[in-house]
C-alpha cells in the first residue's frame, strides 16, 4: 500500500497562485474592492477612480475638504485597508 499525500482545498489553491504568480494580483483587487466597506457609504459616494501603483493605492477624491480630511487620516487607513486584506498590499495612500 502506498500512502497519499492528502492535502486541504485552501493549501493547494494558495500554492497554485503564489507559484503562478497570480496571489498579489489577487491581493490588490481585494484591497480596492474592501474600500468602500472600510471608509462607508458617504466616503465611498465621493470617490472616483481607484488603482495600485507600487505598493500605493492612488485614490480620486471629488470634495476637497473631504480629500484632506482623508489625507490625514492615511496611516489608519493604510492599517485597515491591510488587515481587512490579511496582509501587507499597499504602504501608502494617495489622493488625487
Amino acid at each position: 500500500m502506498f500512502r497519499r499525500d492528502v492535502k486541504d482545498l485552501n493549501s493547494v489553491l494558495l500554492y497554485f497562485l503564489r507559484h503562478s504568480g497570480l496571489e498579489t494580483p489577487l491581493l490588490q483587487r481585494r484591497l480596492i474592492d474592501s474600500w468602500d466597506e472600510v471608509t462607508g457609504k458617504v466616503i465611498s459616494k465621493y470617490t472616483g477612480q481607484k488603482f495600485i501603483s507600487n505598493q500605493t493605492l492612488m485614490v480620486k477624491i471629488e470634495n476637497a475638504a473631504l480629500r484632506a480630511e482623508l489625507s490625514m487620516m492615511r496611516t489608519q487607513l493604510v492599517n485597515k485597508l491591510n488587515e481587512r486584506v490579511g496582509a501587507r498590499v499597499i504602504v501608502d495612500i494617495k489622493f488625487f
